[in-house]
Formats: C-alpha cells, structure tokens, sequence
C-alpha cells in the first residue's frame, strides 16, 4: 500500500497569548519583570521577551544565563543563580501569573471569527501555550467567558519535554485523531512555537503583530504607519527565519486565507517537510 499526501487540513494547533488571547503577549513578559525585582534584580520588558514561547521554568533559566542578567544576579546575592534560585523565582512568578492572567485576558480581535471559519470548514481546534496547566485553567476558564473554546488543550508540564520539542503539538494530534502529522498547521507567535511544529511535521504559521515579537497593544498596532509596519515586518521576519515557517502574516485573521493555500498545495501532493 503506497502513502498519499492528506487531501486537506484536518486540525489548527493554536498558541494562546500573542495568537487567540492577549494581543501583544503582555501576560506572560510582564509577570518576568515583577517577579525577578521581587528578588532584586532588574530585568527589562524586552530582555524579558528574547526567550518567549518556552516553558516557564526554562524561560527564567535562559534569562539567568544571558550575562547581563547574571551578573546582576551575581551582584545583588553574590553568586550565580543555580537551578534552585531559578526554581525560587519561577515560584515566585506563578501567583503572580495566575493572580494578573485576567488582566490580559481578552481575545484578539477577530479570532472568534475565524475559529468559527475553520470549524465551519470541518477543521478541529488544538491549542497548546508555554504555560504550566495551573495557568492554563485560568487561561481556559477566562477564555470559555469570551466565547472560546478549544477542541483539546496541552500545557507544557503535561508532556516530558516542552517547546521547542513537538510534544505538546503532536499530544494534540493524538487526542484529536488526526491521521496524519501533514494535515496539521500550527499557528504561533514565537520561535519555539513555530519549532515546535516544524518538528512536528506540521504546517506553520508564524504570526508577526499580534505577539511577542511586536509587543504592541492593538490600538498601538493600528496606530503603526505604513513605512513603520514594512519595518517591522521585515525586522520580525529575520526573527523567525531560524525557525523557517511555511507563511508569515499579521495576525490570526488572515489564517483562513493561508488554510486554503495549504489545501490547494495539499491537493498537489506537496508536504510540508519539503518546503
């Protein structure tokens, strides 16, 4: 029996912040920046942002590792920070996380739409997120308020090994039955994220505006001239090159538009490990 390509798109693996909630990423960096000065160490937004898309714990280790960032450490305790301290810190940063998550809690504009799209067009909705699970049923529970829901949810202390391994990307096609790893997309706004579902076999959609790499509010986003959004663009994009994703566009609302380009390529015997 010889393999065929999938005939179209069976699931979406989505991200959460910077993808279906929480325009601009801000829950997840901001948190960073309180719970390192709670030990006396000073991080900034954009250092807080470099290793976005991570688990937490992992995060915090790679900010711990940058040199700036450690001999801050180094100066404030007299000595580096081990793998207890950035335990101490990543205790630290989860009440925070949980206790401001709702601050940052609202769906980005559109997405609602465009969920309803893809099931309309017979897709299921995974979604997977750097968070821990007792942050993502926060994350859930807010969400479901707005009016979303997703098909299946992977948080990424539910698997061995987090972004930018494929484990939480391929537990959701596990769960949702998905036949093939080809007929998959996975939808994210950070480098790992897109790794994740390069090594996943998926397609993938990196997202520009609405996430991380940005770090804009919407209005903010809206606010960006013509010249401004070419640059930016263009900056983001060298960002994500290392990760290689299929297509590059602005925010979720213009994934349909992309789901129909991967059917067509589908339909043509093309897969997405050869692009």
């Amino acid at each position: 029996m010889n393999y065929q390509t999938p005939e179209r798109l069976q699931a979406v693996v989505l991200d959460w912040a910077g993808t279906v909630v929480d325009f601009g990423s801000f829950a997840p960096t901001q948190i960073f920046v309180e719970a390192f000065a709670e030990f006396g160490v000073a991080v900034s937004l954009e250092e807080a942002r470099g290793p976005m898309g991570m688990g937490k714990w992992d995060h915090i280790r790679t900010l711990c590792n940058q040199p700036e960032i450690a001999k801050r450490y180094q100066a404030a305790f007299g000595h580096l920070p081990s793998d207890d301290d950035v335990t101490a810190i990543y205790n630290r940063f989860m009440p925070l996380q949980i206790e401001k998550i709702a601050e940052h809690s609202a769906l980005i504009p559109g997405a609602l739409e465009v969920i309803k799209t893809l099931r309309d067009n017979g897709l299921k909705i995974g979604s997977c997120s750097g968070y821990p699970a007792v942050v993502m049923a926060k994350v859930v529970e807010l969400a479901r308020t707005n009016g979303y829901v997703a098909d299946h949810v992977v948080a990424t202390d539910e698997v061995p090994n987090g972004r930018p391994h494929p484990a939480q990307a391929l537990a959701n096609v596990i769960a949702l039955g998905i036949d093939d790893v080809a007929a998959c997309v996975k939808v994210d706004d950070t480098w790992p994220g897109i790794l994740e579902g390069r090594k996943a076999g998926m397609w993938t959609v990196a997202l520009t505006c609405s996430g991380n790499a940005l770090g804009l509010s919407y209005d903010a986003f809206k606010a960006l001239s013509p010249e401004q959004l070419k640059h930016e663009r263009a900056r983001i994009g060298e960002l994500f090159e290392g990760s290689r994703p299929h297509y590059l566009i602005d925010t979720i609302v213009e994934l349909p538009g992309v789901i129909e380009h991967i059917n067509a390529r589908l339909a043509r015997g093309e897969m997405p490990q050869a692009y």
